[in-house]
């Protein structure tokens, strides 16, 4: 604190700013360096269904959809499996593609824990990313 030592008798006391503003100049640089670095949100795939437009005869080969059903039966692009073969057979299906890219749709019905099992086969069987389709998203809303 400093003072000013005047001639009208009365002391008055002034705090001593300087190392509040170095101090608010450090903080300053310090966020400005950090907030670059900070996240800003997760990665996502989701599909964009264009109810417009006829869909691509190649683009619908690419495309993996695994259809969890209501009392745990599965399908491949309208293609009948079980649990066992589902890794089998997406290791099949990816092995010769560089994306390796599927989705996983759930009935509205279904347990997360099973859409959360086959999620983990996927991923066993070497896929890189699976995204989640909804009934939102296929309705295009």
């Amino acid at each position: 604190m400093g003072m000013d030592v005047g001639g009208s008798g009365v002391e008055m006391s002034q705090p001593n700013i300087v190392p509040m503003i170095d101090i608010l100049l450090v903080l300053i640089i310090i966020f400005m360096v950090i907030t670059p670095l900070t996240p800003k949100g997760l990665d996502t795939l989701v599909p964009q269904p264009s109810p417009n437009q006829p869909q691509d005869p190649n683009l619908m080969n690419k495309t993996v959809v695994v259809q969890v059903a209501l009392g745990g039966r599965l399908k491949i692009n309208n293609e009948d499996t079980n649990w066992q073969t589902l890794g089998p057979r997406m290791e099949t299906i990816f092995k010769d593609r560089a994306e390796k890219v599927a989705f996983v749709k759930g009935d509205n019905d279904v347990l997360f824990m099973d859409v959360a099992r086959a999620i983990d086969i996927m991923k066993e069987a070497g896929i890189d990313k699976v995204g989640l389709i909804t009934a939102k998203l296929e309705a295009g809303q």
